[in-house]
C-alpha cells in the first residue's frame, strides 16, 4: 500500500518491533490524539534507524494509553521515515511526551538526522482505524 505523506510516497509496512501485549488502552474519552512524524535522517543512519529507535517504540507500545506506534519508510527517499503514532486521550498523550523513554530518545535521535522533524498533532474523534468507504475488499 501507498500513500501521499507531502509530496513522498511512503510505503506503509510495519517494520517488525514487537508490540507488547496489553498496550492497546481501552479508555477513549475525547478522541484519540493522532500523531503523524517525518524524520529525515543521514544517510549514515538509514539502514540502522529501525534498529537505532527499537527500544523507544517498545517502550511507548507499552504505554497503557498508546493505540499505535508504526514506523515507515518513503519508497523515493531511502532517509525518510514515517511515524504514525496515536494515544487514547490528551492523558496519554502527555503521559507519553512526560516520560523517561521519551526524554531519552529526545536526546537519543537529533545525532542521526538532518533536521527538526516535521510534525502533525491532532486530536480526533476516531478511536481506532475505520475501513475505507470507497473501496471494499471481500
Amino acid at each position: 500500500m501507498q500513500g501521499k505523506t507531502s509530496g513522498d510516497r511512503t510505503h506503509h509496512t510495519r517494520h517488525p518491533v514487537p508490540r507488547t501485549a496489553g498496550s492497546r488502552a481501552g479508555r477513549h474519552t475525547g478522541g484519540m490524539i493522532f500523531i503523524a512524524v517525518k524524520f529525515t535522517v543521514k544517510p549514515e543512519w538509514s539502514e540502522r534507524w529501525i534498529e537505532h529507535v527499537t527500544p523507544f517504540t517498545e517502550a511507548t507500545r507499552a504505554e497503557p494509553g498508546n493505540l499505535w506506534f508504526d514506523w515507515s519508510r518513503s519508497v523515493e527517499d531511502p532517509n525518510v521515515f514515517v511515524l504514525l503514532e496515536a494515544f487514547a486521550d490528551g492523558d496519554a498523550g502527555s503521559e507519553h511526551v512526560q516520560s523517561e523513554h521519551f526524554a531519552q530518545a529526545m536526546r537519543d535521535l537529533p545525532p542521526a538526522l538532518v533536521r527538526t522533524p516535521q510534525i502533525i498533532s491532532e486530536q480526533i474523534e476516531a478511536t481506532d482505524w475505520n475501513l475505507m468507504g470507497e473501496m471494499t475488499v471481500e
